[in-house]
């Protein structure tokens, strides 16, 4: 068995030796080509399912008979092709700053001071897609997200002030100053009519100041605090009426609700049963995803177009490639001794799992309507790009991080020893092995 191993030096003048007794490769530097593989065959899946989500029988052409032929005549398939040709180009950008540079102070603050900048400029000149307000427009019909590119931002801040010391909420004042890098952008979002982007930051938030280290009673603080301050949100919520209320009641009391905030959900409902075990089959003409049954089922209802057109076989590859990816990041935080490293893995694993869970159980009517894609998998430039971004900062951490170190020990002393005054003279074994050892 193979192991790394050093020495340090300790009071006395003596050395502790450092020995990896492991030969695990996951706890060793590396590139982690799994993850890079299961990342694709998502990305992959996704760019096929958009494209079935998004066909019009009005565009179909006796020469589209191949799936290639019919991305490229999609509209929705190409554009969404093109950030996956780029997205190598941003998993390489990602793997060319070790991420130990991302951990100053300065370069942090910068990051998360840009991505709350751009999210103020959105709020007030953004543009507005179904009452919210959180695009920029950019060369032709292209927008960016700054709300996806602000959670990076974020996780990056929030993992180098949670790695500085043993307890990062030691004091009133650190919880303050945690609170801000938190608060600010979910303030921005929340002005910009956005809900389901704020609960994500809410999300990794929590999971990474639990995996810190953070005192117990902090954490309960933090949660019924939390509790506390949702009670009057939803009373305001409550009396300006809007749709964010509506969606919220139609969750609780579909029967109190309107028809149009129930019917996005309970069309995505039929459209999911409707495909049966192996689905009704994909660029049908009369199928509901070629009606538009399910309005945006390219996009945040992604999963309702896969259930009709690939059936629960093609709902539970999903998953499983899903699950794939949960438990390859949960074993390679497991396996990163860098605090900074871990933290930045939990923060992309937690962003990634909030937007699985809520994109799987919108579509299937257990949680309430909010603008959530499925990672990889919906259409989207932003969320495919800042997805990809995170990968890259993972595979960052597992190719840079130090050895994970499971022993710590004193060596044994190379000096022969020496017979103490007024000792017997040794033995025949003994002058042998004095004279080997000196």
């Amino acid at each position: 068995m193979t192991g790394w191993s050093g020495s340090a030096d300790r009071a006395g003048g003596s050395k502790l030796e450092l020995r990896q007794t492991s030969a695990n490769r996951i706890a060793k530097p590396h590139f982690d080509i799994q993850l890079l593989l299961i990342t694709y065959a998502l990305a992959i899946f996704g760019l096929i399912a958009i494209t079935a989500a998004a066909y019009s029988p009005s565009q179909d052409t006796s020469t589209v008979t191949t799936l290639f032929a019919r991305i490229t005549q999609s509209r929705s398939g190409q554009k969404q092709g093109i950030f996956l040709l780029v997205s190598p180009i941003i998993i390489a950008a990602m793997l060319s700053i070790d991420y130990r540079f991302l951990s100053n102070t300065l370069f942090a603050n910068l990051l998360f001071f840009a991505a709350c900048g751009l999210l103020l400029l959105v709020g007030l000149a953004g543009s507005s897609t179904n009452n919210v307000r959180g695009w920029l427009s950019l060369l032709w019909d292209y927008t960016i997200q700054p709300a996806e590119l602000a959670k990076i931002a974020v996780i990056i801040r929030l993992a180098q002030m949670l790695s500085r010391k043993e307890n990062p909420i030691a004091s009133f004042w650190d919880f303050i100053r945690l609170g801000f890098f938190i608060a600010l952008p979910i303030l921005l979002i929340l002005y910009q009519g956005e809900m389901g982007s704020a609960i994500v930051f809410i999300f990794f938030f929590m999971a990474m100041i639990l995996i810190a280290g953070v005192d117990s009673r902090v954490i309960w603080g933090i949660v019924f605090g939390g509790i506390a301050a949702l009670v009057p949100i939803v009373l305001a919520m409550r009396q300006s009426g809007g749709y964010r209320f509506d969606r919220i009641l139609g969750f609780f009391y579909p029967e109190l609700a309107s028809s149009d905030v129930v019917y996005q959900q309970n069309n995505s409902k039929v459209a999911v049963g409707s495909g049966g075990l192996f689905g009704q089959g994909m660029f049908q003409e009369g199928s509901l995803s070629a009606l538009n049954f399910v309005p945006e089922d390219h996009t945040d209802f992604i999963f309702s177009s896969i259930g009709e057109t690939m059936g629960f076989v093609g709902c539970m590859a999903l998953l499983l490639l899903y699950l794939f990816l949960v438990l390859r990041m949960v074993v390679l935080a497991v396996n990163t001794q860098d605090k900074f490293g871990q933290l930045i893995i939990v923060g992309v694993l937690s962003m990634m799992m909030y937007h699985i869970f809520q994109g799987v159980g919108m579509s299937i009517g257990v949680m309430p309507v909010m603008g959530i894609p499925l990672p990889f998998v919906s259409y989207g430039g932003s969320n495919l790009t800042i997805n990809m971004a995170g990968i890259g900062l993972v595979l960052n951490v597992t190719l840079r991080k130090p050895p994970l170190l499971t022993s710590l020990t004193a060596p044994v002393s190379q000096k022969p020893r020496v017979p103490r005054k007024g000792a017997p003279p040794p033995n025949r074994r003994e002058r042998g092995r004095a004279i080997r050892e000196g």
